[in-house]
């Protein structure tokens, strides 16, 4: 059952576009292609409030709406979670695409919005979403491991100070102590040089 959920909120969409014509025409068209449209807006303010109830898979927004434009409202949303957005456009500015990405958009369209021409925006922006979820996570993964290595660097100077170690030495004693106490060799870092600012 929980993994028939998790499956139907991948098809998950809003939609946020003025013109009303238009908004029933793309809701139209993404239920054809098998999404659930869980809510549609006619501004900016809309969508975001709606992004916040629903937590869809998927965005769609226009970029001129009332109260809060189509960027303005990727912004809002890729601030509360990232999220595959498609932003609709009436004419291509390089300007656009520029702003565009910057607010955390991952692929745009431009009007008429096609049922032909919404299946590769949505397969390019869930593709791009999902690289730069690879890429945030492999980031994260690199600043904590500089920022290990440079915990480590330190407490290796200590202990060699201290001690009167050579460094493969200090650092075996980091090892060591690390799987003796079943901690990250960060942590074990850290506490000599806690220890070293007490004596």
């Amino acid at each position: 059952m929980e993994a028939k959920i998790a499956e139907n909120n991948l098809k998950t969409v809003i939609i946020a576009e003025d013109n009303t014509l238009t908004r029933r025409c793309i809701k139209g068209h993404m239920e054809i292609l098998g999404y659930d449209v869980v809510g549609d807006a006619a501004n900016g303010e809309d969508a975001v409030t709606l992004f916040m109830e629903h937590s869809p898979a998927l965005v769609i927004l226009d970029v001129k709406m009332p109260k809060m434009s189509g960027l303005d409202a990727a912004r809002a949303i890729t601030a509360i979670t990232p999220t595959p957005i498609i932003l609709v456009t009436g004419h291509s500015e390089e300007s656009l695409a520029a702003e565009a990405v910057e607010a955390g958009v991952f692929a745009y369209l431009v009007k008429p919005v096609t049922k032909k021409h919404l299946l590769p925006a949505i397969k390019l922006a869930t593709a791009r979403f999902s690289q730069f979820r690879e890429l945030d996570t492999e980031v994260s993964d690199l600043k904590e491991a500089i920022e290990a290595r440079k915990l480590i660097e330190r407490a290796k100077g200590i202990l060699m100070k201290r001690c009167d170690v050579g460094e493969a030495e200090a650092f075996k004693l980091l090892q060591t102590q690390s799987q003796k106490e079943n901690k990250k060799m960060k942590n074990i870092a850290e506490m000599v040089i806690s220890a070293s600012k007490l004596i």
